[in-house]
């Protein structure tokens, strides 16, 4: 059964996506304005869709309940019910998972980190393998991705990589990446075939509106410099690339991938928001319970979250201490079984604490 709150709620969410599509279909509204109510209207649709589902399925039942009465539609009428109920009790389960409590952020879309952590050559190697896994992630889900800054080294790794990831409840789903990940393989310049250990950390920042964190320019150091590594014929040739100093929190960001030192600062601009509102979350985190903060702070980078071993062909995740043998399957970005234990157990533990 689903709460009569939440049934209103679902009721007010079908005639907001009404007010949306006759908005958006009077040609009074600016471009901002569509973008805005578009965004709005895809957040809400599947669980409208799903609510509309719900209604259509109540409405067989109680007619089918009325042919009960009849003697020779009777035992055809109970098949149906038996039928019904159980597409209805899916689609209950549906709207649950769609309207249970959420995190203010997870809607939002997401900046995204991956550095080289310790075992030379080999941990760049394993954190171009995360790239490419998570990028796998986003294909498969329809997300726009666009890495805002790369740093390349020989052999195919990376050193570090920033990358902008735009959709639907991005952070609630990505959240869970941030931390220490190891590697345990035998790298292909090893020769005597011994297993190697090392890591690359991710982190997954909410990516903020300018709305949401003001930055005074005066807070601000802005250095221009001259790109290096591979990149175009602008690198070494113009001061193109942007390193931004914010003085009251000493937070540095920096992006040479562009020609235009312009288009390099706004990239730049980008992460910084989406940093100072991780500093802002972690001042508000220090007011709740140490109970509530490991919960919500659970992704931090000092953490090892997750161990990739290929001998064994395994993946296992330190936090729920749970192991799969699917490690081609994960790194070619198929993150859904994980990502489900590990959302169950962070909802598990967050309603104990509430």
């Amino acid at each position: 059964m689903i709460e009569d709150k939440i049934l209103k709620e679902l009721e007010l969410a079908e005639q907001e996506m009404l007010d949306i599509d006759s908005a958006l279909s009077s040609g009074k509204l600016d471009s901002n304005m569509i973008r805005d109510l578009s965004k709005k209207r895809n957040d809400i649709s599947e669980v409208v869709g799903l609510y509309k589902e719900y209604k259509k399925i109540t409405v067989s039942i109680e007619e089918n309940n009325e042919l009960l009465s009849e003697p020779d539609l009777k035992e055809l009428a109970e098949e149906e019910i038996k039928i019904l109920n159980q597409k209805l009790e899916d689609i209950e389960n549906k709207i649950k998972e769609e309207t249970k409590p959420v995190d203010p952020l997870d809607i939002k879309d997401v900046i995204m980190e991956i550095r080289a952590g310790a075992g030379g050559d080999e941990a760049a190697l394993f954190a171009a393998d995360l790239l490419r896994m998570y990028l796998r992630c986003c294909e498969r889900k329809g997300w726009k991705t666009e890495i805002i800054n790369k740093s390349d080294i020989g052999l195919g790794g990376i050193k570090e990589a920033i990358v902008s990831i735009n959709g639907k409840n991005i952070y609630g789903y990505m959240k869970f990446e941030s931390g220490v990940h190891r590697v345990q393989r035998v790298p292909e310049t090893e020769t005597s075939g011994r297993v190697h250990t090392s890591t690359a950390t991710v982190a997954i920042l909410a990516e903020a509106d300018e709305v949401e964190v003001d930055i005074n320019e005066k807070d601000l150091r802005i250095d221009t410099y001259r790109a290096s590594g591979a990149g175009g014929q602008h690198v070494n040739k113009t001061d193109s690339a942007v390193r931004i100093t914010h003085i009251p929190s000493g937070i540095v960001v920096q992006n040479q991938d562009e020609k235009s030192q312009n288009k390099n600062k706004q990239k730049a601009m980008k992460v910084l928001r989406a940093k100072i509102l991780k500093v802002e979350q972690e001042k508000m985190f220090d007011n709740m319970s140490q109970t509530r903060k490991s919960l919500v702070g659970g992704g931090d980078r000092s953490e090892k979250i997750r161990t990739y071993n290929f001998p064994q062909g395994r993946i296992s995740d330190h936090r729920i201490n749970l192991t799969l043998h699917k490690i081609d399957e994960i790194l070619d970005g198929n993150l859904d079984e994980l990502n489900k234990e590990l959302s169950k157990n962070y909802h598990e533990e967050a309603s104990a604490v509430q």
